[in-house]
């Protein structure tokens, strides 16, 4: 690979006798991985149905290597929400924010959803994710990924990080800032941001990412916590971001994100994970909690990785939460809604155009953003009937909904129904909505009339 002379003769000067070995490293193919949804399945039990050969990432503790020649992504398994294809070293961001059940998170520059699908797997559906990224475009593949993933605790949004700090002064527990990077740290896996690095170069991105930071700083609760991170080596674009915010808000403080784990816990290992470089940017010696992440060092991309910690230093006034009254539905959408075994609670539902929304708790009003999806999607009122939606199929075990036609990974149905052709049934199951599971996870809906399955997975999602 020739990697630009510019960013070699840049690279010699901050790796000084590393340098050869970074080089090195371009010579080596980059690696694959795949990230289990905790949502859904243990990482031990997906060990025992997959049918690829995977090994475990040290530091991750449901992420797993496989070979690049296998293709998980056409597997039904995938298109059930167990995994996510993830390269290595971009899991480790969202596994180094301490998130706990209940808190309310912040995605701030969230698509395509890999890191808010690890997100929202740990606060196990207490509690609201709001996942946003500015591009509306790019929002549409977010949302994909949060309905996939199962998630019912989500909000998803396009808008600014200006315009949402206005909205949310001080209420998240924890945010999430993987900021718009020149990408160095890539250029082995997508060779093509190359040219992208040497069209706008360091200094395009590091304004963007002074920006973003403040406005999500903003939006942080004292006491809370902001992981920001970036795929990139430039010091202006890591340390330098940071310097910039301990001097605009001295209430935060940079922290090692590994204090915060459980160090020897299931075999995790950090070896090879390095410290941040304060005297690249001038800046306080906190920084070397920062974590450097090498493609010489580990089996990974190139990353960076900050944890702060915004100190208490007076009482916020809390946002009120935006509390709904009870919402009138079909005699066929609860007749529906009966037939699941999880709790809806009607305060908490949102009838819009007669699509029903089931709104996390506590969340201030949110009117005048551009919303892609308020809460679970759970289906549209259509006349006087109710059609149970994609996202809700995907939201559910197989044990919370009655009338369940389970197939195999291996049977050939599995694959037709997610090309959204018939699939033949046997006389055993009742008339009405059934859900179509894969080795008992769900994929999506059918409904069944006189013998007949009329297939309903979302065309928008078929197998191609």
């Amino acid at each position: 690979m020739k990697l630009p002379k510019l960013f070699e003769d840049r690279m010699k000067e901050l790796l000084v006798d590393e340098y050869d070995e970074f080089a090195k490293s371009y010579e080596q193919p980059h690696y694959s991985g795949l990230r289990v949804n905790t949502l859904k399945i243990a990482p031990e039990d997906f060990e025992k149905i997959t049918p690829y050969e995977i090994k475990r990432i040290p530091w991750i503790e449901n992420g797993y290597y496989y070979d690049s020649k296998d293709q998980p992504a056409r597997h039904p398994h995938y298109h059930a929400g167990l995994y996510y294809i993830q390269e290595p070293s971009a899991m480790i961001p969202a596994n180094l924010l301490p998130i706990k059940p209940g808190d309310k998170v912040l995605d701030l520059c969230a698509a395509p959803g890999g890191k808010s699908t690890e997100l929202a797997a740990k606060l196990k559906g207490e509690g609201v994710l709001i996942s946003n990224d500015i591009s509306n475009s790019r929002a549409k593949a977010l949302l994909k990924n949060i309905e996939l993933f199962g998630v019912r605790n989500a909000i998803v949004m396009s808008e600014s990080p200006a315009k949402l700090s206005t909205y949310f002064p001080g209420f998240f527990d924890k945010i999430l800032v993987d900021a718009p990077c020149s990408g160095e740290g890539m250029f082995r896996k997508s060779p093509s941001i190359m040219k992208n690095w040497e069209q706008y170069g360091v200094e395009y991105y590091n304004k963007l990412q002074k920006e973003i930071i403040l406005f999500a700083a903003a939006m942080l609760k004292p006491g809370g916590s902001m992981l920001y991170s970036t795929c990139t080596f430039s010091p202006e674009e890591n340390e330098g971001t940071i310097a910039f915010l301990l001097k605009e808000h001295p209430e935060f403080r940079v922290v090692n994100p590994l204090d915060y784990k459980n160090l020897g816990a299931k075999g995790i290992s950090y070896e090879g994970f390095s410290p941040g470089h304060p005297e690249w940017v001038d800046g306080p010696r906190e920084l070397k909690n920062c974590i450097r992440i090498w493609p010489h060092k580990i089996k990974g991309e190139g990353h960076f990785i900050t944890l702060l910690k915004k100190e208490e230093v007076s009482p916020v006034a809390g946002i009120q939460a935006n509390l709904g009254k009870e919402s009138k539905l079909s005699s066929e959408a609860y007749e529906f809604f009966d037939k699941l075994s999880i709790p809806i609670d009607n305060s908490r539902i949102d009838v819009r155009e007669d699509r029903l929304y089931l709104v996390p708790k506590e969340i201030p009003s949110v009117k005048g953003l551009r919303i892609l999806r308020l809460g679970l999607f759970l289906g549209e009122m259509k006349k006087n009937r109710f059609e149970p939606s994609q996202a809700l199929a995907n939201a559910l075990t197989m044990n919370e909904y009655k009338q369940v036609i389970n197939l195999s990974g291996s049977d050939p149905d599995a694959i037709k129904y997610l090309k959204c052709e018939t699939i033949d049934v046997s006389d055993q199951y009742e008339d009405g909505w059934q859900l179509i599971c894969v080795d008992g996870y769900p994929l999506g809906w059918g409904k069944l009339s006189g013998g007949t399955l009329k297939n309903k997975y979302l065309p928008g999602w078929r197998w191609m």
